[in-house]
């Protein structure tokens, strides 16, 4: 499959789209007690496992989290060689006093905001896709 790499077309057709639902951010020590497939992102760091979930399945299994976000995914197959895609949306994000995390997937790049900001946060993703 063919990935873009060229940073215009990447920002011109990024076409975001907003996924259904709050997320959340939690870390635990293991993720044995956790079904797999609940378990939409994991990252292993020294001091724990962070996971992302949905909140409804964070709130059933008893889980502690402080943020709670929407879930935007950029629908261009960037490639994980691209550079400047997410210093543009980010640095747009940031100039709107939306904060952002971000993880690459092979085919996407998503885009967590806090939940109050899900529909400025697309408006400013489309308007920098328009205008750039």
């Amino acid at each position: 499959m063919i990935t873009e790499t060229n940073l215009r077309i990447l920002i011109k057709e990024m076409a975001p789209q907003l996924n259904i639902g709050a997320y959340v951010f939690v870390t635990v020590p293991d993720t044995d007690q956790i079904p797999r497939k609940d378990i939409l992102g994991e990252f292993k760091e020294k001091e724990g496992i962070t996971i992302i979930l949905e909140r409804k399945t964070a709130d059933l299994l008893h889980l502690t989290y402080s943020y709670i976000a929407s879930w935007i995914t950029l629908k261009v197959h960037s490639s994980l060689h691209a550079v400047g895609l997410t210093a543009a949306f980010s640095s747009e994000l940031a100039k709107h006093q939306i904060s952002c995390n971000v993880i690459s997937g092979y085919y996407h790049d998503h885009i967590f905001v806090a939940k109050e900001d899900e529909l400025k946060a697309m408006q400013v993703l489309k308007d920098l896709s328009d205008n750039y």
